[in-house]
């Protein structure tokens, strides 16, 4: 007798290391539809991952470009505005404990044409 392998993962399967059955069982909860398909949960998944993972990167870079460690909500924050399509995708969204949003006045500048 051959002994039993476990079942691999909707999410092994797809190569992705967000969970599949959870965003399945999500989109099912919400009543999208009348059925959703695995194969919509396994795309929503693989897109959610990467965009944390893009999100993550572009804060790492912030964090090292001002000598941290750690990437804290304010890199995530100054991430966010950095980035081009980031900045388009979360342009209205709240970043908690992320700061205000980096602007100077122009007119408190130092003119150099002077």
């Amino acid at each position: 007798m051959s002994a039993k392998r476990p079942k691999a993962s909707r999410s092994v399967k797809a190569g992705l290391v967000f969970p599949v059955g959870r965003i399945c069982r999500y989109m099912k909860a919400q009543n999208l539809a009348k059925r959703v398909s695995i194969r919509a949960a396994v795309y929503l998944t693989a897109v959610l991952e990467y965009m944390t993972a893009e999100m993550l990167e572009v804060s790492g870079i912030t964090a090292r470009a001002n000598k941290k460690q750690r990437i804290t909500s304010r890199h995530i924050r100054l991430a966010l505005e950095d980035d081009e399509l980031l900045g388009k995708i979360f342009d209205r969204t709240i970043v908690p404990h992320g700061g205000v949003r980096p602007f100077i006045e122009p007119a408190l500048l130092v003119n150099k044409t002077r």
